[in-house]
């Protein structure tokens, strides 16, 4: 038997996930990692400790089904994406903590680039919008910080990588210092309609283009590791949500992912034309095949399933994310509860970095059940701002899908109230490790293992549809409170 090993290096934990020679999940293992949070609004990983933790995790699949190493077939990476590494191109160490994707430390970046009239140039290039989430401003913050790192990055001292690079650079024993097409487009320095890093961002940000890693597309040559016990090719590369994208079997132009993580991203594939912009979504890409680029509209939510982590672990009224669907359902219907999950700022399509949480509507009956129903509402709020910007760029009809994943998929209450307050059908698909498998076919599809994309495609089999059920009148008179709230949340 054949296998393909696929790493999902997430923002909570590392994991490894063995699929068969009929892209059937045979074994997964998991570690989760610390958290760091050094300063209001900042989010760091230790970038030993997702390396020590991926090779953990690795080993113990393999082991678990007694398989060599000429078994595996190929490995597919997937990340989450724009967390950033800078590390020794000499030792391989890490020249400060990983700053996650969440970390605004860089607001104060972003708005002196905005202010000096950038942000229409970063735009045009790169598709996205001047925030602190992208990479960019992540890599010259350490170069101005790190005592040293800014003559040794000039120098040629120093690589910068989004968690991909950082893995395949280990994995290869520092053999290869590489990324794919849509990490690199999430850095805020990749022109994503040339394919090549910036010039003249790269200028804007003070960011020597040495440090950069070579771009490749999803499905590529990316090296072989040895860590194993025998050489294994590492074959498939794509951040988290264009794995997801590509898992979902997202193919054609007009089809629409969610995934419900610990953020919830929503990708619509806009096909090989570019579709810039006019409400405040991210034009990126959607996977990179053969040299030929795919292109997505992308809305960004920072907070979805870590609503739920902070009703266990900050408020401490759960035990298990299972709970918060049990409870939300008992809550009592006459209260109008609303929270707007701005831990970390707001992400598309309003991009408010300096947001902060608030909650709306709490009475003296207000409890766990309450707080439960408002953070899952929030996340379905949330994605209608996005359905309602993507229609507005696109132009998506009444009969677009949604097909979802991730953790918070799973929970039947909460997929019924997405479908609720869309006003639209959502699918979610027997296989749920989407990421996983989307890296995994990108290995396998390489390797020659694997069917090609129409192939895939016709694998993807329906495990729920779950149809509006609220009344049209209710679903908007929620929607306008909505609004509401988040107006208020952003004048505090």
């Amino acid at each position: 038997m054949t296998f393909i090993l696929a790493i999902d290096q997430g923002t909570t934990s590392s994991r490894a996930i063995l699929f068969d020679g009929e892209m059937r999940r045979v074994a997964t293992a998991q570690r989760e990692f610390t958290q760091h949070f050094p300063e209001a609004g900042w989010v760091e990983h230790d970038a030993e400790e997702i390396w020590q933790t991926t090779v953990a995790v690795c080993r113990e699949v393999i082991a678990g089904q007694g398989i060599g190493p000429e078994q595996i077939t190929g490995i597919g990476i997937t990340n989450q994406r724009e967390t950033t590494v800078v590390w020794d191109k000499a030792s391989g160490a890490p020249v400060h903590r990983a700053i996650v994707w969440q970390d605004r430390r860089t607001a104060a970046i972003c708005e002196r680039l905005r202010h000096a009239g950038c942000e229409d140039d970063f735009t045009a290039q790169t598709g996205l919008l001047l925030d602190p989430y992208f990479s960019g401003t992540k890599v010259k913050w350490i170069l101005d910080t790190v005592p040293g790192a800014r003559d040794r990055a000039a120098a040629g001292e120093l690589l910068f990588g989004t968690v991909d690079s950082f893995l395949i650079w280990r994995l290869t024993g520092g053999r290869v210092h590489a990324t794919d097409a849509t990490n690199a487009a999430r850095t805020l320095m990749f022109d994503i309609h040339q394919g090549e890093w910036s010039k003249d961002i790269c200028e804007l940000l003070d960011v020597p283009m040495s440090m950069l890693p070579e771009v490749r597309d999803c499905a590529a040559d990316f090296g072989t590791t040895e860590l194993f016990g025998g050489q294994v090719p590492i074959l498939g590369v794509a951040g988290d949500q264009q794995a997801a994208t590509i898992g979902q079997a997202c193919f054609q132009p007009g089809m629409m992912k969610s995934t419900y993580g610990t953020g919830c991203f929503a990708l619509l594939n806009t096909g090989i034309q570019p579709v810039a912009s006019q409400n405040r979504l991210l034009t990126t890409i959607a996977y990179q095949l053969d040299g030929q680029r795919t292109y997505a509209l992308e809305g960004s939510i920072f907070i979805a399933g870590a609503a739920v982590q902070w009703l266990r672990d900050g408020l401490g009224i759960i035990e298990n994310a299972a709970q918060s669907g049990e409870l939300a359902a008992h809550a009592d219907p006459s209260q109008n509860v609303i929270l707007v999950p701005a831990f970390t700022g707001l992400g598309g399509p309003y991009w408010k970095p300096d947001c902060r949480g608030a909650m709306f509507g709490l009475t003296r009956n207000s409890g766990p059940a309450e707080f439960c129903k408002a953070a899952l509402e929030s996340v379905a709020y949330q994605t209608r701002d996005l359905w309602e910007a993507m229609q507005g760029d696109w132009g998506a009809d009444a009969d677009v899908i949604l097909r979802v994943d991730g953790g918070m998929s799973a929970s039947d209450w909460a997929m019924q109230g997405l479908a609720d307050r869309l006003g639209a059908p959502v699918d979610r698909p027997v296989m749920q490790e989407t990421t996983a498998l989307g890296a995994a076919w990108l290995a396998g599809m390489r390797a020659g293992i694997y069917p090609d994309q129409e192939g895939f495609a016709a694998t993807w089999a329906l495990d729920a549809r779950f149809t509006p059920k609220m009344v049209e009148g209710d679903r908007e008179a929620a929607y306008r409170r909505w609004k509401a709230a988040v107006a208020a949340a952003m004048m505090v």
